[in-house]
């Protein structure tokens, strides 16, 4: 029915690993809690400075850095005193933390995905990308993290918000989408694409700003295999 497939990542494709959050505020409560929060308290910072940066994205069409983010979060930590952050080496802290959900990877947000992906990559003509917004993980660790769960396989290319300083629904993000495809040498339409999400506004509401057909899944209750059918 459509002649390529657009896919959002999390709470579409995957879903983060409860053990790589408990890990990572484990390390922030030893490494850097000079306020000696709780663990549970830092769990909460963490979650705080996800939505905020996730919907300040979604709202402004831009993207902060996964580094700003985690310095938001040293902020929190300790009551927004900002000598706490005067010793952080940033990029080995990026570094430490891209191992880390290396060692506690995503999952598969359901069983059916590689079943799915596999049925649609045999349609004739049919082509797949992802288009992502990040947050806390980067695009450059999401692709070894895809690599490793085997999805990169099926996917014609990859585009991240980090990447390219737009997040959904910034209609930019998904003009590049539309590039992108025309890149492949496909020769289609908006309305010969259909971007697979599980957010009414940064997936559904952004692709419908250009045509492009667009289906949620999971966050109603849909699955994935809804693409087979």
């Amino acid at each position: 029915m459509y002649q390529h497939y657009s896919f959002d990542l999390w709470m579409t494709l995957i879903k983060s690993n409860p053990s790589f959050k408990t890990e990572r505020a484990k390390i922030f409560h030893s490494k850097f809690n000079f306020a000696k929060k709780t663990l549970v308290e830092i769990e909460h910072i963490f979650r705080q400075i996800d939505t905020t940066c996730n919907t300040i994205n979604e709202k402004v069409g831009n993207n902060i850095d996964a580094e700003e983010m985690y310095l938001m979060v040293i902020a929190a930590i300790n009551n927004y005193d900002l000598s706490c952050m005067s010793d952080i080496h940033i990029q080995q802290l990026y570094h430490d933390m891209e191992n880390l959900v290396l060692e506690y990877p995503p999952v598969f947000y359901s069983s059916e995905t590689l079943d799915v992906l596999t049925k649609l990559k045999e349609k004739e003509n049919a082509s797949m990308s992802l288009l992502s917004n990040t947050g806390f993980i980067k695009g450059q660790t999401l692709r070894k993290v895809l690599k490793n769960l085997g999805v990169d396989a099926y996917l014609n290319f990859q585009l991240y918000s980090d990447e390219t300083g737009y997040s959904k629904p910034n209609p930019q993000f998904f003009q590049l989408l539309l590039d992108s495809v025309e890149s492949l040498g496909t020769k289609c339409l908006p309305s010969d694409i259909l971007h697979v999400g599980d957010n009414p506004i940064a997936d559904a509401a952004g692709a419908q700003q250009l045509g492009i057909n667009h289906l949620l899944i999971n966050s109603n209750a849909i699955p994935i295999s809804k693409l087979l059918n």
